[in-house]
């Protein structure tokens, strides 16, 4: 009996696609993400100051990652206080007692979990128990200053005075703290700030009792721009004003507007941070200064912060104007 020749031709196709998926799991494993195990940079410059006979508010310098920096965790006396996020470089620690000094320390903290080295140690002595004191501190004045470049900036102003004591100096941009100075300097140098932008900057004193004073004037500043980047479209010289229209308060903007090449059709109007509305010329739009009225029902005393920006000729919305800040009634 002559012998047959059997083909196997299911098992040489297992055979292929053992080979094809043993090298699809090699080529895996070679192409998997590596672990990120590298720490941030260790955050700089902290500092320390009391904000009151039970509180401090401690500041640092952003760090900076291979991946990105995900928050910042504050330390007391070497044991954590709080973690805050990666946009913040402050933070208030309360519940401290009077007449203590304590140190703080800041690490870095990125997606992976890794954690900085300790920051240098910033020491501050809480304040002793004030009387009561129910009195704010006067108002700073003469806020004054200068661009340092393209992301800095130096303040002065003239100094507060209080029944008790000028705890601190807090300094606002567009309402938000951003960095504060102990009670005994008139000065500040701020960091962080972005090129070719317009910053408006306030002081406020703060006393023992944690009360700040009424805010400082308000200051313009704009940070150098960068080689190459565009100019800027903010309006400018942006002025408020109000009066009683009846039962309300008729609220006058007046501002020159930016250079844009050509017709400005709408500017949006953010009041206390929100978009209020989108002011739409009924004809053809003005040029040089523009002039927008809004009228408010809310009570004499009431206190807006306002700012606007253009819609430019390509349909795209340009820079904020610098922040303007009015009272009904004053």
């Amino acid at each position: 009996m002559e012998g047959t020749t059997v083909q196997r031709p299911h098992a040489i196709a297992a055979s292929a696609c053992s080979a094809a998926l043993l090298l699809a799991l090699l080529t895996a494993c070679d192409s998997a993400p590596e672990a990120d195990t590298q720490k941030p940079t260790t955050p700089d410059h902290v500092t320390a100051q009391a904000g009151s006979a039970t509180s401090a508010h401690v500041m640092w310098e952003r760090a900076t990652d291979n991946k990105a920096v995900t928050g910042y965790e504050v330390y007391r006396q070497g044991e954590k206080a709080k973690t805050v996020p990666a946009a913040k470089v402050m933070t208030d620690i309360d519940g401290l007692t009077a007449s203590t000094t304590y140190t703080f320390t800041v690490r870095a903290r990125d997606a992976a979990g890794n954690l900085s080295a300790p920051s240098a140690a910033a020491a501050v002595t809480t304040p002793a128990p004030t009387p009561a004191d129910h009195e704010p501190p006067t108002r700073p004045v003469r806020l004054r200053g200068t661009a340092d470049g393209s992301r800095a900036a130096n303040l002065s102003w003239g100094g507060s005075t209080d029944d008790v004591g000028v705890i601190s100096y807090d300094i606002y941009q567009e309402d938000s703290r951003i960095h504060s100075v102990p009670g005994t300097l008139t000065t500040a140098h701020l960091t962080g700030l972005r090129p070719g932008t317009v910053y408006t900057f306030t002081v406020r004193a703060r006393d023992a009792a944690d009360t700040s004073s009424p805010d400082s004037n308000a200051l313009d500043l704009t940070t150098a721009s960068v080689p190459g980047a565009p100019a800027s479209t903010a309006p400018t010289d942006l002025r408020i004003s109000n009066r009683v229209q009846g039962k309300e308060y008729a609220v006058d903007l007046d501002w020159k507007q930016p250079d844009t090449g050509g017709e400005i059709p709408a500017y949006q109007l953010f009041l206390n941070g929100r978009l209020t509305t989108t002011i739409v010329w009924g004809a053809t739009p003005p040029t040089g200064r523009a002039h927008y009225r809004l009228t408010v029902s809310d009570p004499r005393g009431t206190r807006y912060s306002m700012k606007i920006r253009a819609k430019l000729p390509d349909g795209k919305w340009g820079d904020f104007s610098a922040q303007r800040t009015v009272v009904l009634g004053d």
